[in-house]
């Protein structure tokens, strides 16, 4: 550990309050996996357990699991694994104590600390985010109250007579308005309600001057509508001015709560019906989504000011098997080129196919709002289905304004086409693209199809191909490690140990008759825990529980050990038959410390001194002999056939392997 880890190590311990055991197993208790999973990725039930797409990695098809029973999950694709603790210190990149105490909020487990002196400090700690969620509940509240008052009137008609709001609608979404005056919220929030300024301050509300002292309220004579987290907690607002006031929209800034380049509008309503259509709609503004939540449309988010981005979009994944996103966009110049920054922040997942991406642009250059005031919400499903994937559509945009009968305008179409062709992947999918290009570039002249798709062919082959190398080396990188024969037969040992109570003895047995000890740390952490475990007297047959909460709560190279936890069909059938594999693997342990000992009387004999004596060099052929026969033992005292353990990967490599070379 560094210096500096080390220094950040001890003012972290110094800072953060010990919580008691009973507060975290009373915790661990009431929270249930499913309903903190839930939270953050769609899941569907199958057989006891639930499975959706792993919010660890860019999961192509639902390879996370989540078992009730057991209260954790597992990744069968990368790994990722723990209880309900872990999970949200992975998503959130949070500490242990912080996730026990919003969890102890969420499930109103009181909580208590090991030394009552920081019981302040706790409540400090704990208090910070949850006032500041309580003072936004409160403001939308205010804006929302004041919007029935004369002072929102005219926000109030704005709502129900332009933009045609029901008054369900306006209730749902909790539009407000921010009266006139430049402390009116502050006079409320601080004087009224005595809410420290400096948490105001924080919760984005109220900014300081710029000369002298004091404050003034950030949202003035401006329609509100609160921005709302998954859980449905206010976490910041936009503001739409309702005069000649810039700018036209105005959101809060960053906060400890908000953080707009993660955050997406309308999320929290749009979440089961995202999961039900099995697509999202992206759209660009705050009305837009409202009034498409209203037409029943309710599938539909929007990104804050900011094009989307791909943290947003893999959000959006976590709900769509398909994974199947609609952007629509305005259709007029800013529009296409937010939807022309929102293609480029994912363009890589949409060609790797990570992602369908379809852009809708509405005729007439309308958007979504104004589009529903004049068609039905069928109408704008159609447009939906009919809405084209991205590639089509910047093929559009890449003819757009070009006259292909010229020729500096066809060879500029030509490349910006061949760029985006040569990023295809699949070769299927590059052959029918490059084919429909020639078709468009042919102008209806079927003779001229052929010879421009092989022009187009062969450009696009010359564009792939000094990227080919690093493709494969990208391709290569995202494969999950391979463990070596050792690493994996070591494992096989533990695993039998955690899951299987009856061979235990038969384990430690093995181990101890050869005198062997475990060569990775991970697993050699793994092995002394689970020793010290079994030193307890309360600690009964289960292993497997207090090992998740302890790689949950701790890091360290028991985390490494994750994958150990869950058993998968293979697995489960080296478990029944754990003598046959405790052989064998204890065979490759020993004859990989055999194949050391070899190797060092082996390299001790090859530089002998010339002056060395006789009976010296004796001793090393001995040790030579005596460690090549002890290898060949180990493959003779194989009582079971090759066949029965063949299913095993490091058998077969360390039964390969076994001669080691002379």
């Amino acid at each position: 550990m560094t210096e500096r880890a080390i220094v950040r190590h001890l003012r972290l311990a110094m800072t953060t309050p010990r919580l008691h055991p009973d507060t975290i197993e009373a915790v661990r208790e009431r929270a249930d996996i499913v309903d903190i999973v839930s939270q953050h990725v769609v899941l569907k039930k199958q057989g006891k357990d639930f499975v959706g797409l792993c919010p660890f990695h860019d999961d192509k098809s639902p390879s996370f699991s989540v078992s009730p029973g057991k209260q954790f999950y597992y990744c069968f694709s990368c790994g990722a694994g723990g209880n309900g603790f872990k999970f949200l210190m992975e998503l959130n990149k949070r500490s242990f104590a912080d996730v026990v105490l919003e969890l102890a909020q969420r499930y109103q487990v009181p909580v208590k600390t090991l030394e009552p002196a920081q019981r302040q400090q706790l409540q400090r700690q704990l208090s910070l985010r949850q006032q500041l969620f309580e003072i936004l509940a409160v403001t939308a509240k205010f804006y929302e109250h004041a919007l029935r008052q004369s002072d929102g009137a005219e926000a109030l008609a704005y709502l129900r007579q332009q933009r045609q709001l029901r008054e369900e609608t306006i209730q749902q979404f909790q539009l407000g308005f921010a009266p006139g005056g430049w402390q009116t919220l502050y006079g409320y929030l601080v004087e009224q309600k005595r809410y420290p300024v400096e948490l105001v301050e924080k919760a984005g509300l109220i900014v300081p001057r710029a000369k002298g002292s004091g404050y003034y309220d950030r949202f003035r004579e401006r329609l509100m509508i609160p921005i709302r987290d998954a859980q449905s907690r206010v976490i910041g607002f936009g503001g739409r001015a309702m005069g000649a006031a810039q700018p036209k929209y105005l959101n809060s800034p960053d906060t400890e709560l908000f953080d707009k380049g993660k955050t997406l509008y309308g999320l929290d309503l749009a979440r089961a019906a995202i999961a039900k259509a099995d697509q999202a709609i992206v759209v660009e503004g705050y009305f837009d989504v409202i009034a498409l939540h209203a037409a029943g449309i309710s599938n539909t988010v929007a990104a804050l000011g900011t094009a989307l981005n791909a943290a947003q979009v893999r959000q959006l994944l976590r709900y769509s098997d398909s994974k199947q996103i609609i952007l629509n966009f305005d259709a007029d110049a800013a529009g296409t080129r937010a939807a022309e920054r929102a293609i480029g922040e994912v363009t890589d997942m949409a060609y790797r196919g990570d992602v369908q991406l379809r852009i809708l642009t509405i005729p007439e250059g309308k958007d979504p709002d104004d589009y529903l005031k004049h068609y039905s919400a069928e109408d704008y499903r159609a447009l939906l289905e009919a809405s084209p994937l991205w590639l089509d559509w910047q093929i559009q945009q890449s003819l757009e304004g070009r006259d292909l009968r010229q020729a500096d305008h066809f060879q500029q179409a030509t490349q910006a086409i061949v760029a985006l062709l040569s990023q295809i992947a699949n070769a299927d999918t590059r052959t029918h693209y490059i084919r429909h290009c020639a078709e468009i570039f042919s102008h209806g002249d079927s003779r001229l199809v052929p010879l421009l798709a092989e022009n187009l062919l062969a450009q696009v082959r010359r564009q792939r191909r000094p990227s080919r190398d690093g493709q494969g080396q990208d391709a290569m990188a995202q494969q999950p490690r391979a463990l070596s024969a050792l690493e994996q037969a070591e494992a096989a040992l533990l695993r039998i140990f955690l899951h299987a109570p009856a061979f235990r003895t038969t384990v430690t047995a093995a181990l101890d008759d050869r005198d062997l000890q475990f060569s990775f740390s991970h697993h050699r952490a793994l092995w002394h825990y689970l020793q010290s475990l079994l030193d307890e007297p309360a600690t009964g047959e289960d292993l497997i529980t207090p090992l998740r909460d302890r790689i949950a709560e701790f890091s360290g190279p028991l985390s490494q050990t994750q994958y150990l936890l869950h058993l998968d069909e293979k697995t489960q059938r080296d478990i029944l038959r754990a003598p046959l594999v405790i052989r064998a693997a204890t065979a490759c342990m020993e004859k990989n410390l055999c194949e050391k000992r070899y190797r060092h009387f082996l390299a001790l004999w090859s530089n002998a001194a010339p002056h060395a004596s006789r009976e010296e060099l004796a001793h090393y052929q001995q040790q030579i002999y005596a460690e090549k026969r002890r290898i060949q033992h180990l493959e003779q005292e194989r009582q079971v056939s090759f066949a029965d353990l063949a299913q095993l990967p490091w058998v077969g490599e360390f039964y390969n392997a076994l001669e080691p070379s002379s």
